[in-house]
């Protein structure tokens, strides 16, 4: 059986195209992912400087991430691969050990550590 291949686009985010806003972050979280692509810098970040484009690369990262599935955000858990993270008051409970959330030693921040000092 045969089948005809539409003319169907998609949004598909790229560095080039990845909506940035601009925002009064809390505490000392300088830059957040969204679901829908959309990533927030802090104000306090000057647009192009060596810090924006770590916290721009390190958020891509984690956007990536969530439109392929591999992570979710929640209210209440952080799912990583499939696995579910507890979360409540700015800390998630990996490995039996509560962490500050962006810590490090979270699988899914190391990497997006990784990605942002290429």
């Amino acid at each position: 059986m045969a089948f005809k291949l539409g003319k169907e686009t998609r949004n598909i985010k790229t560095s080039k195209n990845t909506p940035i806003v601009r925002k009064n972050l809390e505490g000392n979280i300088k830059g957040e992912a969204y679901v829908d692509g959309t990533i927030a810098i802090d104000k306090s970040v000057p647009v192009g400087s060596p810090k924006w484009e770590k916290i721009k690369t390190h958020e891509e990262d984690h956007s990536k991430r969530m439109q392929s599935g591999e992570l979710k955000y929640g209210d209440d858990s952080v799912e990583w691969k499939g696995k579910n993270y507890k979360r409540k008051e700015g800390h998630i409970k990996y490995k039996g050990r509560w962490y500050v959330e962006g810590h490090k030693d979270l699988p899914w921040e190391a990497i997006a550590h990784k990605a942002s000092k290429t």
